[in-house]
């Protein structure tokens, strides 16, 4: 799929998931969807809005038909682990070096463009990966973060971890 098309569709797929929740409030859907505007709701969001992509659009309508669909799968998984990371990365250059945003368009402009981008980056990566011989142990590394990353996006839905990532444990 072409990369910048399908940075465009997880974007889209990415709404959904922000909005479905809050929209419906079906409880089923906490697990995928945002439920709040923190920044793990939006690593949450990105992770299963790029399986959800993946495999329900990417996977059944346009895989090239001369990839395997092993090496499809696991330059898929690996990006889904990564891509949380990079929006992670991504989108705190400008709150990190200019501080809070005082514009509500703004923010929503660095928030949509930082989330089209990091899907394009990693699906720049995911190219590369695509026609990879991946090892046994590579396999087994990435389905291994893929469910632990499954398990915490899941879990921190429901319970949050005693520590945030800015908190310094000890003025805890």
């Amino acid at each position: 799929m072409n990369v910048y098309l399908k940075a465009f569709l997880f974007l889209v797929v990415f709404s959904v998931l922000h909005m479905g929740y809050e929209l419906t409030e079906w409880r089923f859907l906490t697990p995928f969807c945002g439920v709040n505007e923190s920044v793990f709701q939006h690593l949450k969001m990105a992770f299963w809005g790029y399986l959800f992509l993946a495999g329900l659009i990417e996977y059944p309508f346009v895989k090239r038909k001369d990839s395997l669909a092993v090496n499809f799968w696991y330059s898929r998984f690996l990006t889904a682990v990564m891509l949380p990371w990079v929006v992670f990365l991504l989108w705190y250059i400008l709150p990190g070096f200019c501080g809070r945003f005082h514009s509500l368009w703004a923010d929503l402009a660095w928030a949509v463009s930082i989330t089209y981008l990091s899907c394009l980056f990693t699906g720049y990566i995911e190219k590369s990966m695509e026609d990879a011989n991946f090892s046994r142990s590579a396999r087994y590394s990435i389905l291994l973060l893929l469910s632990v990353s499954c398990l915490l996006f899941v879990w921190f839905t429901y319970k949050l971890p005693w520590i945030d990532l800015f908190v310094n444990p000890e003025n805890l």
